[in-house]
């Protein structure tokens, strides 16, 4: 039986960040992931240049794959109004497929030990211990790490709470090839949700959608709803029509919550979407991924004396994401209410062409401080 002092349920971003720093630090970390590295998420592929200096002082900044340098944003109405706007901070595009494998090499090489394959049914603590199991082994440890992702048959188990509450959107994505700028990020919308593409690595393009279900339903199915709805906006139609598409089918995701889920659970502390699933206009899903996985190890490590004291973790880690997240989070959710909506994107952008200087406020309120 394996008793690492920290199990990690999770590979994604936020799960290998933590797993890179408390194994450094000296902990005996275990990671557990349940598919099997290199693989495809739905995720809009999209960093922002907030996390870059952490990243190289951490030596974890991908250059060595090529992303994109992403310098400006521009957002469409669905009849095809275009606003453009320079990003203060950028940001680079990098598919999750080569990042998370990246980072799960380097989890390895500072010596965590990743179970790929591995699918955790459930988790108990049992006076100062964990009891982690998947279908055929048990692991126990000091400290379990939640950073499932958005949804997990693991949630259900701890009957968290987020779960209640059904969310009305679908996630859709494919990479492409075709004419693309390489320095821009787009935002499209149309009836029933919003588009974002832009250049990852090896001249590939990510194209990542949400779209409320009942758009689907009405339209019949995926495909159909893309005619129907997404080509209504221009340009959108001459990327469907124009591009090359390189999966053979997209990638989904069901029921994309944009909820408060919680930190704890049972003694567990959750990390990343697992802690709350972050609204595109939020800040950046991945950029705060990557920081709520430092906040989290820099608060274990802190308080760790030969074992974890949990109140105190829980108590610091809790503090720096109120200080940091709360209010992004909330004005992201206020912002996201102007895309997606015919009438209120079609204003939202025609005032941007109007008052241009309106713009700069709402883009900083989405972006965190660089930092290291």
């Amino acid at each position: 039986m394996k008793e690492p002092q920290v199990i990690i349920i999770g590979g994604g971003i936020s799960g290998l960040i933590n797993g890179i720093l408390l194994s450094r630090a000296g902990l005996k970390v275990l990671l557990l992931e349940k598919n099997s590295y290199p693989f495809h998420r739905v995720c809009g592929e999209y960093i922002s240049n907030e996390v870059k200096p952490f990243l190289e002082n951490q030596h974890l900044f991908p250059g060595e794959i090529g992303p994109s340098d992403i310098r400006e944003l521009e957002i469409t109405s669905p009849s095809g109004k275009r606003l453009k706007k320079a990003l203060d901070l950028g940001g680079f595009g990098i598919s999750r497929y080569r990042f998370d494998e990246f980072l799960a090499n380097e989890a390895r090489k500072s010596g965590v030990e990743i179970l790929e394959n591995t699918r955790v049914k459930e988790v108990k603590c049992e006076g100062i211990k964990f009891i982690v199991s998947d279908d055929s082994s048990v692991f126990l440890s000091d400290l379990v790490i939640g950073s499932q992702g958005k949804r997990s048959t693991l949630d259900k188990q701890l009957d968290r709470e987020f779960l209640k509450k059904k969310s009305p959107y679908v996630g859709v994505k494919y990479h492409l090839r075709g004419v693309f700028s390489n320095d821009v990020i787009s935002l499209h919308n149309f009836e029933g949700g919003y588009c974002g593409i832009n250049k990852i690595e090896d001249e590939k393009v990510n194209l990542c959608y949400l779209i409320h279900r009942d758009k689907v339903r009405k339209a019949g199915g995926i495909h159909e709803s893309e005619v129907r709805f997404l080509y209504e906006n221009p340009h959108l139609k001459q990327v469907f029509e124009s591009a090359e598409f390189l999966f053979e089918k997209p990638l989904i995701v069901n029921e994309v919550s944009f909820s408060t889920k919680g930190l704890t659970k049972d003694k567990m502390i959750f990390s990343g979407d697992a802690a709350g699933t972050i609204a595109p206009f939020s800040g950046n899903g991945m950029a705060m991924a990557i920081r709520s996985a430092k906040y989290l190890s820099e608060s274990i490590i802190k308080y760790w004396k030969g074992k974890p004291d949990h109140e105190k973790i829980v108590h610091r880690y809790t503090n720096l994401w109120q200080a940091e997240f709360a209010n992004r989070i909330s004005r992201g959710r206020k912002i996201q209410k102007l895309f997606g909506d015919d009438l209120v994107s079609e204003l939202t952008v025609k005032t941007g062409q109007v008052l241009p200087f309106l713009v700069d406020p709402l883009l900083r309120m989405t972006h965190g401080r660089p930092f290291r």
